[in-house]
């Protein structure tokens, strides 16, 4: 991405078109804007390139009307949208390759500056004990100077944003940034709103669903330079969060357990595959002693317009051998290039077309997939 600056209001509404465009997730927005150097442009292309990668029905662009609507329905609600290329979009986060092009904020938005973070997560059915381990493990990285993340979900989210609410704790919904869920959770969602920030990367009026969870995830470990599991059970989105953690080059803690409590087998999994024991909060700020955000670099991007110099013959070809090589299981980019044998320009042309058809997915790591019609 390019130097940051502040947007005015067409170019915001014109980000936010772009990302709620049909099939345009994070990685293929930021593929698009290298490519065709404004949203405005890109959203100019979508249709060409989506006919051209097999999309038999015109891809669904948003409106400018929607946008417009979606940015008013945040500011009435109190809130802002910070686009990824401005100054006050989290650093942490900004360095992460799928970072939210668009996020919707609320409350004191300057805690998203702090560079200094940890993400304190875990089980929904948490015990006693966990609960409070974590609002203290909150409560001391707070008054060190860590701003505390979580997922204001009930059990460990609850209890880590309740310690960290009197030095700051940022909350990710997988809902709009209005939507209070829990229900539980209002007057603790009412507390982070006028003492810490509340962000969102979804729509405008969107519901929690079981699949904007493990999005979600990834905004909760990006913010952070550690992930704490203070309890999880196998298969739970905690997990999900330590892994994305891991991917992300940040640090993973996790709390021990009772070998009898199914609530800490997934916390004590990850001591197994070499997580930090935690069992106070000196030990998070020890590992953490010296990271801060030098450590967490910005992915690299591609060559400005590399696509654009492909022929339209190199393309159709590396469109035809990627359906061909690709399937349901991600492959490396960067092989697939190689197993190819054609041009870069043609390879990363066909591949955005055949995103923007719904056939083809990007994903984080430089890794690609077809996905299932």
């Amino acid at each position: 991405m390019s130097a940051q600056r502040a947007l005015n209001t067409d170019e915001k509404l014109d980000w936010l078109r772009l990302f709620r465009s049909e099939h345009v997730g994070p990685i293929t927005f930021y593929r698009l804007i290298e490519r065709f150097g404004s949203a405005a442009n890109a959203i100019d292309a979508l249709p060409s390139l989506a006919k051209r990668g097999g999309q038999k029905n015109p891809i669904k662009l948003a409106t400018r009307e929607s946008a417009e609507k979606e940015l008013k329905a945040v500011n009435d609600a109190g809130g802002i949208m910070i686009a990824r290329c401005e100054p006050d979009y989290p650093p942490l986060l900004a360095a992460v390759e799928d970072a939210p092009p668009v996020i919707s904020v609320l409350g004191r938005r300057e805690l998203l500056k702090k560079t200094r973070a940890l993400a304190v997560v875990g089980s929904r059915n948490a015990s006693l004990n966990g609960r409070q381990f974590a609002e203290k493990l909150a409560r001391d990285c707070g008054q060190a100077g860590f701003t505390v993340v979580s997922g204001l979900a009930r059990g460990i989210d609850a209890a880590a944003h309740r310690g960290g609410l009197a030095t700051g704790t940022i909350a990710v919904l997988g809902c709009c940034i209005s939507i209070v869920y829990p229900e539980e959770n209002k007057k603790l969602y009412e507390e982070i709103a006028e003492q810490g920030v509340i962000i969102s990367e979804c729509p405008f009026g969107t519901p929690p669903s079981a699949h904007q969870f493990p999005k979600r995830n990834r905004i909760i470990s990006g913010l952070s330079e550690g992930v704490a599991v203070v309890e999880a059970v196998q298969q739970s989105g905690s997990l999900i969060t330590a892994r994305l953690a891991l991917e992300q080059g940040r640090e993973v803690f996790a709390v021990p357990g009772s070998p009898l409590d199914p609530r800490s087998a997934g916390s004590n999994n990850l001591l197994r595959q070499g997580a930090t024991l935690v069992e106070n909060a000196q030990d998070v700020l020890n590992e953490l002693q010296g990271v801060g955000i030098s450590r967490f670099t910005e992915p690299q991007a591609p060559v400005n317009g590399a696509a654009a110099t492909a022929s339209e013959d190199d393309v159709a070809t590396a469109r035809d051998k990627l359906l061909q090589t690709l399937g349901p299981s991600p492959l490396r980019l960067d092989d697939v290039i190689r197993d190819l044998n054609l041009p870069t320009s043609a390879v990363l042309a066909a591949l955005l077309e055949l995103e923007l058809a719904g056939k083809a997915q990007r994903q984080p790591g430089g890794m690609i997939c077809l996905l299932s019609a």
